[in-house]
């Protein structure tokens, strides 16, 4: 008996409709671990980008200065074990912009990482 094939639906996601906002919580100790201690801070802003980029479906991924100042706060070799980030996925409204979204990552101050899970906040 032949396996039943699926039929595919022609065409891409219309991508904006997907404008959204998400809460993340990043494990930087993992990403980090086993960098030389003078490149762990800018490692981990690497990080960020790259997981925001994976999340979101957008290559333009911009960060907020209070989210690379958090990064930054211990120094280039202490970076935080975990982070809560907001990620927002926006329209481009410039003219001569290559791609029609682009994400926004922010930081969220949390007192403790218990029981966090991803949250889609509203958009506002």
């Amino acid at each position: 008996m032949a396996p039943t094939q699926k039929k595919k639906t022609g065409g891409k996601r219309s991508a904006l409709k997907d404008v959204v906002t998400r809460e993340y919580t990043i494990h930087l100790h993992k990403r980090v671990h086993g960098r030389s201690f003078k490149k762990r801070a800018p490692w981990a802003i690497k990080s960020v980008v790259d997981f925001a980029q994976k999340a979101m479906g957008t290559t333009d991924v911009r960060l907020d200065p209070a989210l690379n100042a958090q990064i930054w706060a211990r120094g280039i070799k202490s970076v935080p074990h975990r982070l809560r980030v907001k990620l927002e996925r926006k329209r481009n409204d410039e003219e001569n912009a290559k791609e029609k979204l682009f994400t926004y990552a922010s930081y969220v101050p949390v007192t403790s990482f218990h029981g966090l899970q991803t949250t889609v906040a509203d958009t506002e």
